[in-house]
């Protein structure tokens, strides 16, 4: 079970400076599916698409073979040995879900069915033979290394599917706008500065200012003299209180032991407060 090929040879016309198509027929006049790959003896000259597929009961599909550009035009009498094998297996009821790739590999060789295409290069049109240098306006240019003139016969591989036109390759892509999307914030207020600022003012306003210490230095300075003034009086009345004692009877002394003589408690309240005053106004 095979497909029929339309044509039976490939033929392409100069020149070769820019990319020629040619359309296969592939017919199933049978009553089953058909599945077929399409090989080559020069892949890299070559691109097919696609160069697998299904073709179902009484149905076409056409394939795309296209001849790569060429840097150097071959000579005019020079000839095209490149080949062409389209490969067909029938589909059978299990394999109706299976992939092309494991039809073949499964099916016998005694299955597959090959057809040879050969390729030739046909002279220019006479419309062309003025100006074979310029692609046509339909043609997309696509620069790649130089084909051979010669292909190795019986050596046949799968030519790549499809390639993009240089001219959509060679769009440069503009980069990325970020303008506009990213906008600086506003500085935020500096928390600890403002924090201590409040603090500083609220010290400065509990520390009295030099006059109001001036008034309470002059006060403490008149008290003290006042304790001074009361100490000195206490004293002058413990001397006189002792003078008394030491006329008294004899028995008198005996029985009764003078007082010990210390430090009053006056003198020891007065100078507990005087340190305290000095240590609250200057420390």
């Amino acid at each position: 079970m095979s497909v029929e090929v339309d044509p039976p040879e490939l033929a392409f016309k100069r020149p070769f400076n820019h990319e020629v198509c040619q359309i296969l027929h592939l017919h199933n006049p049978s009553q089953e599916a058909v599945v077929f790959k399409v090989k080559t003896t020069a892949p890299k000259h070559y691109c097919v698409r696609p160069n697998s597929g299904r073709v179902e009961p009484g149905k076409t599909v056409d394939v795309q073979v296209l001849l790569q550009a060429m840097k150097e035009e071959p000579a005019a009498d020079a000839k095209c040995k490149d080949k062409f094998l389209v490969q067909s297996v029938a589909v059978t009821p299990a394999k109706e879900h299976a992939n092309v790739t494991s039809i073949f590999e499964e099916a016998p060789k005694s299955a597959v069915v090959e057809k040879k295409i050969r390729v030739n290069w046909l002279a220019p049109d006479a419309n062309l033979a003025s100006d074979t240098s310029k692609p046509g306006p339909n043609d997309s240019v696509i620069e790649e290394e130089p084909p051979a003139n010669t292909s190795p016969a019986g050596h046949f591989q799968t030519p790549a599917p499809s390639k993009k036109n240089a001219a959509d390759q060679a769009l440069p892509v503009p980069p990325p706008d970020f303008s506009g999307k990213f906008k600086p914030e506003s500085p935020q207020p500096n928390e600890p500065t403002s924090t201590f600022a409040s603090a500083k003012a609220a010290v400065a306003s509990a520390i009295p200012s030099s006059d109001e210490l001036k008034a309470q230095l002059a006060d403490a300075n008149a008290h003290i003299q006042r304790l001074k003034d009361r100490l000195a009086d206490q004293g002058l009345r413990q001397r006189k209180t002792g003078g008394e004692a030491k006329a008294a009877p004899a028995t008198m002394t005996q029985q009764h032991a003078p007082p010990e003589s210390g430090v009053p408690v006056q003198m020891v309240a007065g100078l507990c407060l005087l340190s305290f005053l000095i240590a609250y106004f200057f420390f």
